[in-house]
């Protein structure tokens, strides 16, 4: 077995993952607020004003992140269930049920702020475009999922039922990708990662990359939290029942 493999097995014990929870989560956490400090600095203070949009265009630091962040964390859904479904991942579940609300809350951002941004941009608060209908298809999958894995008095059902849905929905999120290449819509092509390198100017692709950094770790930390949570949940789910 591998390096990383045996890591990933090791870590599969939920005692072993709580002890590198409470490891790793502090700094993880200074580490992180460090981040979103200087991204919001580089994105609020030193990224120029667009000479179209204005200070709107500031809007793209958390729209960007927090729409990546959402399609990322539906594929982590994705293989979580996966491993709930083929290899019986002692931790898969409740990772699960501790990312679904973190990638809903990042789907929400990336809708609220889309909608903000498209108001000045577009004369419209929301439009049927082909990238906002699938990204609103994502939030409401989660939505779904979330459902799903408290939807039986049995944890272990939903929790499988969940996961089956996740792996049905993640073709969403190649949709939600290739759509602007698919069909026509309002949303520009890919920009930052595309074959001949990024076509945003530095001054704006920096900014935007360490804002997407910054919240990739909450979005990290906030996982490994409720994680940890799930953890002492379960536990007492399981001391409370009947023998």
């Amino acid at each position: 077995m591998s390096r990383p493999a045996a890591n990933l097995h090791f870590l599969a014990n939920p005692a072993r993952f709580r002890r590198f929870v409470a490891r790793v989560l502090p700094a993880l956490w200074l580490v992180t607020a460090a981040s979103l400090a200087g991204g919001l600095w580089l994105a609020l203070v030193t990224a120029p004003v667009d000479y179209q949009q204005g200070h709107t265009v500031r809007i793209m630091f958390v729209h960007v992140p927090s729409a990546w962040l959402s399609m990322a964390g539906y594929a982590l859904l994705a293989g979580l269930g996966a491993s709930l479904l083929v290899w019986r991942h002692p931790l898969a579940a409740l990772m699960a049920r501790a990312a679904a609300p973190v990638g809903a809350c990042f789907a929400a951002i990336c809708l609220l702020t889309g909608s903000l941004w498209g108001k000045p941009m577009w004369g419209a608060w929301w439009v049927w475009d082909a990238r906002l209908t699938s990204m609103l298809l994502l939030f409401f999958l989660y939505l779904g999922h979330i459902a799903l894995t408290r939807a039986y008095d049995n944890p272990d059902r939903g929790d499988r039922a969940a996961a089956i849905l996740a792996l049905v929905g993640v073709v969403n999120v190649p949709v939600i990708k290739f759509s602007v290449d698919w069909w026509h819509t309002l949303h520009q092509p890919a920009s930052v990662v595309k074959i001949g390198g990024p076509t945003i100017h530095p001054t704006i692709l920096w900014p935007l990359l360490a804002m997407a950094a910054a919240l990739l770790l909450l979005f990290v930390a906030l996982v490994l939290m409720r994680t940890d949570s799930e953890i002492d949940r379960r536990r007492l789910e399981l001391a409370e029942r009947p023998s």
